[in-house]
C-alpha cells in the first residue's frame, strides 16, 4: 500500500492530531538582544547610583543647613538668656528708683506741710529764682 492510501484511511483523529501539529523551530541565541538587554540594565543601574549620588548631596547640603540653624538657634538662645537678665536687672534697679522717688515725693510734701503749705513753697522757690539770677547779673557785669 502506498503512503497516500494509507492517509486516507488512517482515523480522522489521526488527521487531525497530525494537522495540529505545528512545526516550530527553536529560535537560536540572539546575542543582540542580550547584550541590548544586558545595556539597558547597565544604564538603569547607573541612572540609579546616579540618582542616589545626588539624593546624597541634596542630604549633605540639607545636613550642613540643619547645622547651621542649631548653631544660629544656640546663639539666639545665648543672645536671649543674657538680654533677659540684663532686663532683669533692669526692671530692679526701676523698683528700687521707684520706691526712692516714692520715700523722696512723701519727705518733700511732709516738707511743705511742715513749711506753711504750698503758698510758703512758692514763695521761697520764686524767691531762689530771683537770687540765683541777681548773682548772674553780677557775675557778668
Amino acid at each position: 500500500m502506498s503512503k497516500s492510501s494509507l492517509d486516507n484511511k488512517a482515523s480522522p483523529q489521526k488527521k487531525m492530531l497530525n494537522s495540529n501539529r505545528h512545526n516550530y523551530s527553536r529560535v537560536g541565541y540572539d546575542s543582540d538582544s542580550d547584550h541590548e538587554k544586558d545595556d539597558f540594565i547597565s544604564q538603569q543601574i547607573r541612572k540609579q547610583q546616579f540618582e542616589l549620588k545626588r539624593q546624597d548631596e541634596g542630604l549633605d547640603m540639607l545636613t550642613e543647613s540643619a547645622n547651621r540653624l542649631g548653631a544660629l538657634s544656640l546663639g539666639i538662645h545665648e543672645e536671649l538668656n543674657q538680654q533677659n537678665k540684663m532686663l532683669d536687672e533692669m526692671e530692679n534697679d526701676l523698683e528700687n528708683a521707684t520706691s526712692n522717688l516714692d520715700m523722696i515725693t512723701k519727705k518733700t510734701k511732709d516738707l511743705i506741710q511742715k513749711s506753711g503749705g504750698k503758698k510758703n513753697f512758692f514763695i521761697i522757690l520764686v524767691m531762689s529764682i530771683i537770687v540765683v539770677i541777681l548773682l548772674l547779673l553780677i557775675i557778668y557785669t
